[in-house]
C-alpha cells in the first residue's frame, strides 16, 4: 500500500510556495489552529476529492518560519474545462466528454464510443415519416422516369485495394477529383494552393501539373461539353479558368475581383460550378449567395447574378439535373438545399428549399434517373430524398455518419457510384478512425442508400491521413481518394492482381515543393504543409522505397 501511495503522490504536479508573512497572527482563534492541523494520509486523499483536486498542507516545522503550501493540481477536462475526467484527442482517438452530446449522432446519455448508431447493423439509419404524394406529377413519374431504374439491385463490386499511388502529389492538401470524360486513365486534381494536376495513373509516373491557371483554392472542376481536352475550373480567387490541358495555356472567363484585393469583406470566392450542356451555360455560385451563368459557346456572361442563396452566405455546391436540364440544385451555408426551374430564376422562386440543421457540404441528384437527392450535411447525417416529385418536407431517411469536421480538411461529401444502375450506392470518407490491428485509421464508407446499410468499408494500413476527397469513375471499377497532398486509385481485388500479372503496380513519391537547391526541407516550417497531415493517426507520413515502390496489402471489411 506504501508504494501505490507514493506513487500516486508523483503523479501531480507539487507547487510549493512560502507565504510572505514571518510570523503567524497572534489572534488566531482555536478553529483556525485545528484547520491548521496535518492531516493524515487518507484524510488528505479525502480532502482531495471535497476541494476539486487542490489539498492545501500548511505545516509548521519551527516556531517563526513562514508555513509551506502544496497544491496537487489534476487534470481538468480540455472540453468543458471540469475536473475529473478527460477529454480531446488522445493520439488519433477522440475521447467524448460525457458532459456534453454524442459526436457521432449528436445526442445526449452516451459517448461516440457506446453510440447506438456507431454499432447497428443498418449503419444508423433514421427513418422519417412517409406522407401520401399520390399526385399526377407523382403518375408522370411512375410511368416515364422510374423504368429507368431496374428493380433487382446489381451486385456491388467494390475497389478494395489500393494499385497505385503518387505521394505527395501536390504541394497542399487536394480539394477535388475529376476523372476525364473519355480516356479512362487520366485523373485531374485541385488543391488548396490553387494548382491542378493532371496524372495517367495507368502509366503512374506520367503527371503534370499548373500552377499558373489560380493564385488559392480550386473548389470545383468540370470538362467542357465540347471539347475533351478543355476543363473549367472554380476558385476561391473569384476566377473561374479555361484550361488546355495539352499546352497548360489557360484564360480567364469570369473575374469577380477585377481590382484586386480591397479587404475580406469585398473579396469574392466562387465555389459550386456545374455545366447545363442543354443550356450551353456555366453555372458558378459565389460566397455571397449569387448564382453567375456564362455561356460557354461564346465565354461571354449572361445577364446580372441571380441571388439563390441567404445573402452573405456561401453556395458550395450546384448540380444540374441528367434528365430535366431545367432542374438545378443548390446546397449552401445557410442550412439549405434548393430546387430551382432556370426557366425562371429569380430571388425567392425556387421550387422547394430541402432544411437542415447545419452547413450543407453537398447536394447531388442521383445519376442515372435524376429523381433523388443526397445531400451531406455537418450535423453527421447523410439525407436521402427518393422522389423528387413527391413531398420534400422531410428527407426519405437519414443516415447517421462522421463527417463534422472541415476546419483544416476539404469537407466530406457523399456521392453517387455513377455506375450503378441502381442509385443505391454511395461513397463517402469517414472522420471518427477506428482500431485496425492497433492501427487507427479513417477508412472510406460504401453505403446502400436505399437502406442505410454499411456495404463495406475499405482502408490500407499505409494510409493513416484522412481521406475526405473520394471520386468514383464513371465507366471503370475503379476509387480516386485524395487524402492529404497524395493521391490513391483504388482496384477491386480480383482485378489488381490480373493488372499485376501484366505490370507490377507502384507508389511515386513527389516532393513539390519541399524541394529547394537538391535537399529536402524540413516539414512543418515554411511551409504550411496540409493541415490534415495534424490529424494523421500516428503522425507519421507513408514511406517507400524510390528505388523498388510498393503497395502494402490493404484491407476491406464488408458488412452481409
Amino acid at each position: 500500500m506504501g508504494l501505490t501511495r507514493n506513487k500516486r503522490k508523483t503523479d501531480p504536479e507539487i507547487i510549493i510556495a512560502r507565504d510572505t508573512d514571518s510570523e503567524l497572527s497572534s489572534s488566531s482563534s482555536s478553529e483556525e489552529e485545528e484547520d491548521n492541523y496535518p492531516l493524515s494520509e487518507s484524510e488528505e486523499e479525502d480532502e482531495a476529492v471535497k476541494n476539486g483536486g487542490k489539498i492545501e498542507l500548511e505545516k509548521n516545522k519551527a516556531k517563526g518560519k513562514a508555513p509551506i503550501t502544496v497544491k496537487l493540481i489534476k487534470k481538468v477536462c480540455k472540453v468543458c474545462k471540469q475536473p475529473g475526467h478527460e477529454a480531446g484527442f488522445k493520439g488519433a482517438t477522440y475521447i467524448d466528454c460525457p458532459m456534453k452530446p454524442c459526436f457521432l449522432c449528436k445526442m445526449p446519455g452516451h459517448t461516440t464510443m457506446s453510440c447506438p448508431h456507431r454499432v447497428v447493423t443498418d449503419h444508423g439509419i433514421l427513418p422519417t415519416s412517409h406522407r401520401n404524394t399520390k399526385n399526377p406529377i407523382d403518375f408522370v413519374f411512375k410511368r416515364q422516369l422510374q423504368p429507368r431504374i431496374p428493380p433487382i439491385k446489381p451486385k456491388y463490386v467494390i475497389p478494395d485495394q489500393v494499385h497505385c499511388a503518387v505521394i505527395r502529389y501536390h504541394s497542399r492538401r487536394v480539394t477535388c477529383l475529376e476523372f476525364h470524360p473519355t480516356k479512362n486513365n487520366i485523373l485531374l486534381s485541385g488543391d488548396k494552393k490553387g494548382q491542378i494536376g493532371v496524372w495517367d495513373f495507368a502509366k503512374v509516373y506520367e503527371k503534370n501539373v499548373y500552377g499558373n491557371i489560380h493564385s488559392v483554392q480550386v473548389n470545383n472542376m468540370r470538362f467542357s461539353p465540347t471539347n475533351d481536352d478543355m476543363v473549367y475550373s472554380a476558385s476561391s480567387d473569384g476566377t473561374i479558368g479555361y484550361t488546355d490541358l495539352e499546352t497548360g495555356t489557360s484564360s480567364t472567363l469570369l473575374n469577380l475581383n477585377p481590382d484586386g484585393w480591397q479587404g475580406p469583406n469585398n473579396w469574392k470566392m466562387l465555389y459550386g460550378m456545374d455545366i447545363n450542356s442543354e443550356k450551353g451555360v456555366v453555372l458558378a455560385a459565389d460566397n455571397f449567395g449569387f448564382l453567375h451563368m456564362i455561356d460557354h459557346r461564346t465565354n461571354n456572361g449572361t445577364g446580372e447574378p441571380i441571388l439563390i442563396h441567404k445573402q452573405g452566405s456561401k453556395v458550395v455546391g450546384l448540380d444540374c439535373n441528367p434528365v430535366q436540364p431545367e432542374l438545378l440544385l443548390s446546397c449552401g451555408n445557410d442550412h439549405f438545399a434548393r430546387i430551382w426551374d432556370m426557366r425562371k430564376l429569380q430571388p425567392k422562386s425556387s421550387l422547394n428549399d430541402l432544411a437542415h440543421k447545419r452547413v450543407v457540404n453537398s447536394a447531388y441528384f442521383s445519376p442515372s434517373s435524376g429523381t433523388k437527392i443526397l445531400t451531406t450535411c455537418q450535423d453527421n447525417r447523410i439525407r436521402i430524398w427518393d422522389s423528387i416529385f413527391g413531398n420534400l418536407d422531410l428527407p426519405s431517411r437519414e443516415i447517421v455518419h462522421s463527417n463534422d469536421f472541415n476546419r483544416h480538411l476539404t469537407p466530406f461529401k457523399a456521392e453517387w457510384d455513377p455506375k450503378d444502375t441502381s442509385e443505391s450506392l454511395i461513397v463517402v470518407g469517414r472522420y471518427i478512425s477506428e482500431n485496425y490491428n492497433g492501427t487507427a485509421l479513417h477508412p472510406i464508407d460504401f453505403i446502400d442508400a436505399s437502406n442505410g446499410q454499411l456495404v463495406a468499408e475499405v482502408m490500407d494500413p499505409n494510409i493513416t491521413t484522412i481521406t475526405p476527397v473520394n471520386k468514383l469513375h464513371p465507366r471503370d471499377d475503379v476509387l480516386a481518394s485524395g487524402s492529404s497532398r497524395s493521391l490513391f486509385i483504388w482496384r477491386p481485388q480480383d482485378k489488381t492482381e490480373m493488372v499485376e500479372e501484366k505490370k507490377d503496380k507502384k507508389i511515386i513519391i513527389c516532393y513539390g515543393d519541399s524541394k529547394k537547391n537538391g535537399k529536402k526541407q524540413k516539414r512543418g516550417r515554411d511551409d504550411e504543409d496540409d493541415e490534415d497531415d495534424m490529424f494523421s493517426s500516428k503522425g507519421k507520413n507513408i514511406k517507400v522505397n524510390k528505388s523498388q515502390a510498393k503497395t502494402t496489402k490493404s484491407t476491406r471489411k464488408t458488412k452481409t
